[in-house]
C-alpha cells in the first residue's frame, strides 16, 4: 500500500506489565516504517484467561472495555498472536453467551481490524523486508494460539528470513507446545513443566543464540527453564529483532 495508516497499539496486559520492551519494539517498528501509532490508555487484558476458565460472565466487561478504548481505531496491532487470537474469536463468543447482540456487532465489526503484527506487516503494509538487522543465530518457535488461532502462518518466518544478517535455523518439533498456556501452567505444573522442558532442549540443540516468538507468554515459560539449566539460549520476541537494526549494539 502507498500510505500508511494510523494504528493503535494493542500492548497486551503482559507486555504492559511484564516485558514493555516489547510494545516499544513494536512502536519503534511501525513508526519506522511510516505509521502514526497511538496507545489508547483505556486498554486493559484481553479477557483470555477469564474466558478459559469459564468466568464468562466477569469477561464481558472486559470485552466492552476493549471495544470502547479501540473502535476509533483505523488498524488494532497487537504484537501477541495469543492476544489477537482472543479478541477475534472470544469476543464475539462471550458477547453472544451473555445475550448482548450489540456488543457482538461492535466486536465483530473492530475485529475485522484487529491484526497480530507479523499479520499487519505481511498483509497490510505488504512487506517483508523491514529493513532490520540482526547477526545473531536463531530459531523460531511458532506459538499454539498464533497458529492455531490467530492464523499467522508462516509470516514470522518470512519476517525473520529477511533480516540482515541472521542466521535462521529450523527448532526441532517446532509445531509441539511448549506447555505454558496460560491457567494450564498453574492447575497441571508438572506436564507443563515437562513440556516446557523439550521444547528448551530443542532450542538448546540448535545452538541457537536467541529463541523468538511471537507471544512472550510462551517465551516467559521457555525462558525461566532455559535459565534454570543454565543455557546460553536468550528467549526474544519478534518485534524487537524486526525493530533491531545496525546502530543497535546487541
Amino acid at each position: 500500500m502507498t500510505s500508511r495508516p494510523s494504528v493503535a497499539l494493542f500492548a497486551t496486559c503482559i507486555n504492559d506489565t511484564m516485558f514493555p520492551g516489547t510494545a516499544i519494539a513494536t512502536v519503534r517498528l511501525l513508526e519506522r516504517l511510516g505509521c502514526t501509532v497511538t496507545f489508547p490508555e483505556a486498554q486493559t487484558c484481553c479477557g483470555q484467561m477469564l474466558t478459559n476458565t469459564g468466568y464468562i460472565a466477569q469477561a464481558e466487561p472486559v470485552v466492552r472495555t476493549f471495544v470502547r478504548a479501540f473502535e476509533g481505531a483505523d488498524y488494532v496491532v497487537g504484537p501477541s498472536g495469543s492476544c489477537v487470537g482472543s479478541a477475534r474469536h472470544q469476543h464475539p463468543m462471550i458477547a453472544s453467551k451473555v445475550g448482548d447482540e450489540g456488543l457482538r456487532r461492535a466486536s465483530e465489526t473492530l475485529n475485522q481490524r484487529v491484526f497480530e503484527l507479523s499479520e499487519f506487516l505481511v498483509d497490510v503494509l505488504g512487506v517483508t523486508d523491514v529493513g532490520a538487522w540482526f547477526p545473531h543465530r536463531v530459531t523460531f518457535h511458532p506459538t499454539c494460539h498464533s497458529i492455531r488461532v490467530a492464523g499467522v502462518g508462516d509470516r514470522p518466518q518470512r519476517l525473520l528470513r529477511e533480516v540482515g544478517g541472521i542466521d535462521l535455523v529450523d527448532l526441532p518439533d517446532a509445531d509441539q507446545c511448549c506447555g505454558f498456556g496460560g491457567t494450564f501452567s498453574v492447575k497441571n505444573p508438572d506436564v507443563s513443566v515437562s513440556m516446557g522442558s523439550d521444547k528448551a532442549r530443542s532450542a538448546v540443540s540448535t545452538g541457537a543464540e536467541y529463541l523468538v516468538a511471537g507471544d512472550n507468554s510462551c517465551l516467559m515459560h521457555i525462558g525461566g527453564l532455559l535459565s534454570r539449566s543454565k543455557s546460553p539460549v536468550t528467549p526474544i520476541h519478534l518485534a524487537e529483532i524486526l525493530a533491531s537494526t545496525r546502530e543497535d549494539p546487541r
